[in-house]
């Protein structure tokens, strides 16, 4: 990320960990340079100053600051990005991942010894990951007790708690409550097969906005989208089980929430279910501070999010597939691939009846098996190269991956160009500064055809660009026909 005192102190304000380490700021009225992440009151802009590394905060005669100690940012500590790693480790036990492959099984995910991440863990939220985890399964018990029909023991389980006896004892002790008193009759709205959420969001929020995105990129079987609903089917491998249901997504705009129902055969991985839902809708999204960046290309739309991915690789297949054809033909190949070697899913909606197969499952075909479909052989052997390296722990893409390192990766793969990396860390990385320069419906919005020169113009967008695109996107009219691989 360039340097750029006002980008640098939009993501300050927000303190978002997906800039920590990329810069440092130094505050005159201190002497004291921090990370950008470090939750100190914020200072006025005109006492900083932005440097690259913290050498040269430095070498300007600035000093340490002892509460977010920069020497343990990413880039800079024995063991590289210790917030990150705090940050992941809190994401993937939010999942549910706690529960299937325990502590030393989420160190060794995340390339650490347990007995580390345990320790930047309790120094970044101030408790143990096992008392993070509970604390998440009784606020999930809490919901599903109020909410929903289930039985006691149904809840127990479902919140990841191994006995009922040990669900009882700890929500006694934590809330003084009997789990019982809680208990109260469930909408009736609520379809008597699923269970229902209510996920907050920051206003303004634009449903029209991100509905119409997914709209147009649906795949059929796999997702089924109106102005008025979000549905997909879902199949989530946890602890060598298949997982298999659906969801329905709907706006209440009156709450500033959105209304998640999961199928009931979901009920055991839940947390895994809503934390991509969040993912997918944007909802931790800050808009002031991202158009009061943008300034008037975010006027007509205030509340526009950047969609993300419910399933990284189905995106990351999506993005492939998408090179040099129409957004419609893109969808029409993404069908024929999920009806191919998706997992039927039963569902009580009749556009739904296939999962969007996962990259273990593809690593294992072979390039006739993919071109079969009316794919080109560079395609499927592109997408192939994907999958493999997700399967083998090559490649990683989620949030918690670094986007910078992981488009580099993208890049090197055979079939992967600039576009394409940069549109899978726009939605599978959740990379807020991503930025597809190369795509035809930028050049259009922008009237520039130069890639580099309307890489320059972009400049004053950061770090928010992957949001200035989907307003060029949205402003210009979305793109019609995605862009080449290299």
């Amino acid at each position: 990320m360039l340097l750029d005192h006002d980008a640098c102190y939009c993501a300050l304000k927000t303190h978002d960990a997906r800039f920590d380490g990329r810069f440092f700021v130094a505050v005159r009225s201190t002497r004291i340079y921090c990370r950008p992440i470090c939750r100190v009151k914020t200072p006025k802009k005109e006492n900083c100053t932005f440097y690259s590394t913290a050498a040269a905060a430095e070498a300007s005669g600035y000093g340490p600051c002892l509460r977010c100690r920069p020497e343990l940012a990413p880039g800079n500590a024995i063991v590289d990005a210790v917030e990150r790693i705090a940050r992941s480790t809190a994401a993937l036990i939010e999942e549910g991942l706690l529960e299937e492959i325990g502590v030393d099984g989420i160190a060794d995910r995340l390339g650490v010894t347990s007995r580390h991440m345990r320790r930047v863990f309790q120094a970044e939220f101030g408790v143990t990951p096992i008392a993070y985890a509970q604390t998440r399964r009784l606020f999930l018990a809490k919901q599903l007790i109020t909410d929903t029909s289930l039985s006691l023991t149904e809840i127990a389980f479902a919140s990841g708690f191994h006995s009922v006896r040990r669900f009882d004892a700890l929500f006694q002790q934590r809330y003084r409550l009997n789990p019982r008193k809680l208990r109260r009759a469930p909408l009736n709205s609520q379809p008597a097969d699923a269970l229902s959420f209510e996920l907050s969001y920051r206003s303004p929020y634009d449903w029209d906005g991100i509905i119409s995105f997914l709209s147009a990129r649906a795949i059929a079987r796999v997702e089924e989208i109106s102005s008025a609903f979000y549905r997909r089917t879902v199949c989530i491998l946890r602890a060598g089980k298949l997982h298999t249901g659906w969801i329905e997504v709907t706006h209440r705009a009156a709450r500033q929430t959105i209304r998640v129902l999961v199928s009931a055969s979901l009920s055991k991985i839940i947390p895994a279910v809503l934390a991509r839902v969040k993912r997918l809708f944007d909802l931790g999204c800050h808009p002031a501070e991202v158009n009061g960046l943008l300034g008037a290309l975010a006027t007509a739309r205030p509340g526009l999010r950047v969609p993300g991915a419910f399933d990284e690789f189905e995106v990351a297949v999506r993005a492939v597939l998408g090179q040099q054809i129409s957004v419609r033909a893109a969808r029409t190949l993404a069908g024929r691939f999920a009806a191919a070697f998706g997992t039927a899913v039963q569902s009580p909606f009749a556009e739904l009846s296939s999962a969007f197969p996962n990259a273990a499952e593809i690593a294992r075909l072979e390039i006739s098996d993919i071109a079969g479909l009316g794919i080109t052989s560079a395609r499927a052997r592109t997408i192939l190269r994907i999958a493999k390296a997700l399967a083998g722990g090559d490649l990683q893409l989620s949030p918690e991956a670094d986007p910078i390192d992981t488009i580099q990766k993208l890049k090197a793969i055979e079939g992967i160009g600039e576009w394409t990396a940069q549109y899978i860390a726009m939605r599978a990385l959740a990379w807020p500064d991503a930025f597809p320069h190369t795509d035809l419906g930028l050049k259009k919005a922008l009237k520039e055809t130069n890639p580099r020169k309307l890489l320059a113009a972009a400049e004053s967008w950061r770090p928010w660009r992957a949001y200035a695109a989907m307003h060029l996107w949205t402003n210009g009219g979305a793109t019609q026909k995605e862009q080449p691989c290299n």
